[in-house]
Formats: structure tokens, C-alpha cells, sequence
């Protein structure tokens, strides 16, 4: 998806995300899913975003 946005606030969401230790796509998927939740628009059948950081292994799944 194309995203067009002024470079200034491109730069503000970069800087945003890594002061958040998320990637900039990560920080706008961040942002959309709290405004629709805000807003009461968010569908009930979306996934939870994946959480930061690596994957667990089975085992780590398994022992929690």
C-alpha cells in the first residue's frame, strides 16, 4: 500500500516508533488500530497484533 505523507511527519513517526522500539509500520498499525478502537469502529474478527520482540519457541508456549 502506498502511503503518502508530508516528510516532516514521516520524520516526527519515525522518530515516534523508535522511542517505542517499533518499526514505522508497526507505529501506524499502532495508531489506525487505537483510533478505530476510539472510535468504535474496530472489527470484532482482527487479530491481535503480534507483540514486539521474537517469536517464542514451542517450548517457551508450552512452559507459560
Amino acid at each position: 500500500m502506498l502511503l503518502r505523507l508530508d516528510p516532516a511527519v514521516h520524520d516526527a513517526l519515525a522518530r515516534w516508533a523508535a522511542d517505542d522500539l517499533r518499526s514505522t509500520n508497526a507505529q501506524i498499525e499502532f495508531l489506525l488500530r487505537r483510533a478505530l478502537a476510539d472510535a468504535g469502529r474496530m472489527p470484532s474478527h482482527a487479530r491481535q497484533m503480534r507483540r514486539p520482540g521474537r517469536p517464542r519457541t514451542e517450548a517457551e508456549t508450552e512452559a507459560r
